[in-house]
């Protein structure tokens, strides 16, 4: 359906992958709006309960394909650029709006938008050769893909600052180190633990996780009071789904749950 976009299936589990590895998976064009479609058809399918976003070849991303942006400075054509961020916010809303778990695969280097798109999932599992870095400053721009919000939240602000300032690369186990990451495997030993990690999560109850993401992000802003009214509502959601009661019966029967997301 896209050009420098995969989308596959798999039981449940979609992969979005970014492909043009020629390229480190470098944004260019309008990649950034077939991402964010992507994303929106598989939050939207019913029968997708996780949804994986990787790259192809070595690189995760690399964030904006600078011959292309420097085309666009060269042309002075701000319409165009800011239809680019737009599309960016496309990305990032529709990962957060999803009422399913989203899950980063860190493969390799993960620079810019790169960076801040792995920031922007719900979970990151990062190989040994993933690379993190906020090169924005290196070329003059301003983070953006949410950068500023996702990664100011994951550690200290004094290292926020850092990233942001300096624009220098940080290995896996540094990131894991600092919460940017959940956890770093061996490269040949991603897809299986990423794929161990999705079926986990497709086998819960959508329900439930979809609740839960929701109020975790709420609440980085939200009162306690706040908090305790979503939390009210969201346990009765669940208490009168089928899945509250398929759970109820399969702990008392002492069997695996069968969650349907009804």
């Amino acid at each position: 359906m896209y050009e420098h976009i995969d989308v596959t299936e798999n039981s449940g589990i979609a992969t979005i992958t970014l492909n043009r590895p020629e390229k480190l998976n470098a944004f260019v064009g309008h990649m950034r709006r077939d991402l964010a479609e992507a994303l929106e058809a598989t939050g939207s399918d019913r029968a997708i309960r996780v949804v994986v976003v990787t790259g192809a070849g070595r690189a995760f991303c690399a964030g904006g394909d600078v011959s292309f942006m420097a085309d666009l400075i060269e042309r002075q054509d701000s319409e165009e650029f800011s239809r680019l961020l737009g599309a960016a916010r496309r990305v990032v809303m529709a990962i957060r709006q999803m009422n399913k778990p989203v899950i980063g695969a860190v493969n390799g280097l993960a620079s810019g938008a790169g960076c801040n798109l792995a920031l922007a999932c719900d979970l990151r599992i990062a190989s040994t050769e993933a690379t993190f870095s906020q090169s924005f400053v290196k070329l003059g721009l301003h983070p953006d893909w949410g950068g500023t919000y996702f990664l100011p939240r994951l550690v200290t602000p004094n290292w926020a600052c850092e990233m942001f300032f300096l624009g220098e690369v940080m290995g896996a186990e540094e990131a894991l180190r600092l919460n940017i990451v959940n956890r770093v495997v061996v490269l040949e030993n991603l897809e299986p633990a990423v794929r161990e990690l999705a079926e986990r999560l497709r086998d819960a109850s959508p329900i439930s996780i979809g609740a839960a993401k929701q109020a975790v992000y709420l609440g980085q802003s939200a009162e306690l009071e706040e908090m305790l009214r979503y939390e009210t509502e969201a346990q009765l959601r669940c208490f009168e789904s089928e899945d509250g009661r398929e759970g109820i019966r399969a702990f008392l029967e002492k069997r695996p749950p069968r969650f349907s997301g009804q």
